[in-house]
């Protein structure tokens, strides 16, 4: 009874790391990737599509995106959706072509950058403890209903803390990586 608890507040927990792992991507950290695109979308036929489904998006140089649209009208759409974004780049277009340039980080922009990431991973923390307390509460319930005894109950509880250590650590390393990341000039 108390496993299937424990087994899917694992599988929730995991779920968040990698939810927090994905947000974590998106933030310009001063090198050019794909992921930072990946919050994007373009009004195309009227629909917001993902710009990665409408172009190919590659990094030839550390700082430079380049995307290349598979129909050139959406170009100026694209275009538009990037300006509308918070990645704070001007896009350049040759009219087949979109060039974004990452600029260089400044300090300041560092250090607002590494709030955001702490920030984001406090958000993650804080939803890992509260599937942990979820899974205590069911656990709990449990025992109240006599379904499993006292000490099963502690020894579920144990697991459950085990796993919340676990899952916070994750972030931890994912978010000191990414300060890491950021801060390197």
């Amino acid at each position: 009874m108390s496993k299937q608890i424990i087994t899917e507040v694992a599988s929730n927990m995991q779920k968040t790391v990698e939810i927090v792992k994905k947000e974590l991507s998106t933030l310009r950290a001063g090198r050019a990737t794909p992921a930072l695109l990946d919050k994007i979308s373009v009004n195309y036929y009227g629909t917001p599509t993902p710009v990665n489904q409408l172009a190919n998006i590659s990094v030839p140089e550390a700082r430079l995106l380049v995307i290349q649209p598979w129909e050139k009208s959406i170009v100026p759409e694209i275009e538009k959706a990037i300006m509308k974004s918070d990645l704070g780049i001007n896009p350049t277009s040759d009219g087949n072509v979109i060039r974004l340039m990452i600029p260089q980080l400044t300090r300041e922009r560092r250090t607002e950058l590494v709030k955001v990431v702490k920030k984001k991973a406090e958000e993650g923390r804080v939803a890992i403890r509260n599937l942990r307390r979820d899974a205590n509460d069911a656990l709990k319930a449990k025992e109240k209903k006599a379904e499993i005894s006292e000490d099963e109950l502690r020894r579920a509880q144990d697991e459950v803390q085990k796993l919340t250590d676990k899952y916070i650590k994750e972030v931890d390393v994912l978010v000191s990586s990414k300060e890491q990341e950021i801060m390197t000039v």
